[in-house]
């Protein structure tokens, strides 16, 4: 017996399969699925009936086209949670408008004989000295802290200096060094800001726009005061 196969009529099937005109209204998961069961109809339709196909092989492209669709569900899925956590996080980020912020940085303003700043310890340490230096470069003060746990810790320097006059109001440099059982630690001087206004772009993190700090990412703020 002999099956008759009318070899255009397959051709024009198969390239309406790998041309639909409805994908670009599709995601592209869907689109291979829509080319993947057309195609598979197609060639079971005009198969050799004396050598049809495997079940084994159809079961295989199967699973392949599931595992296809399940992690095109799941990008999408997590393109959402992303988009879902960063509308929170500007959300959050706008509630920081007005509030003063310490992050990142080595420079402080002193002004009525006050200035703000403070130091990130990534673990406890023994002792640490903040040295705090004019426009210069000279040091004109020390903060000298005991025992401190890990964590942030804020500051506040009176405008005293070490010989005991008062600084000037201005802007002044300061540098963290710490010590755990004598040997150098990590510590991150942070620099005090109030929040202004917030920025935001779209898959990126809400920028914190700050005065004599500028623009901060959300997640570089280290403590709100």
């Amino acid at each position: 017996m002999t099956t008759a196969v009318n070899n255009n009529t397959v051709s024009q099937t198969v390239l309406d399969a790998m041309n639909p005109q409805s994908a670009s209204s599709k995601s592209a998961a869907e689109a291979q699925q829509d080319q993947f069961l057309t195609l598979l109809v197609t060639q079971m339709q005009n198969q050799d009936p004396l050598n049809p196909m495997d079940n084994a092989e159809v079961t295989s492209q199967f699973a392949q086209l599931s595992t296809v669709t399940g992690i095109d569900k799941l990008n999408t899925t997590l393109q959402a949670m992303m988009g879902s956590n960063q509308t929170g996080t500007s959300l959050q980020a706008a509630n920081l408008i007005g509030h003063g912020i310490l992050a990142p940085g080595s420079s402080m303003t002193l002004a009525d004989g006050k200035a703000i700043l403070g130091v990130d310890f990534p673990q406890d340490v023994d002792s640490a000295v903040v040295t705090i230096k004019d426009q210069d470069g000279n040091a004109v003060a020390t903060l000298n802290l005991d025992k401190q746990t890990a964590g942030t810790v804020p500051l506040l320097w009176d405008g005293t200096k070490t010989d005991g006059t008062t600084a000037a109001d201005g802007t002044y440099t300061f540098d963290v060094k710490a010590t755990v059982a004598g040997t150098k630690a990590d510590a991150t001087a942070l620099q005090f800001g109030m929040v202004t206004s917030i920025t935001t772009t779209s898959g990126q993190d809400a920028t914190v726009n700050a005065s004599g700090l500028g623009g901060v990412s959300y997640s570089d703020i280290r403590q709100i005061l």
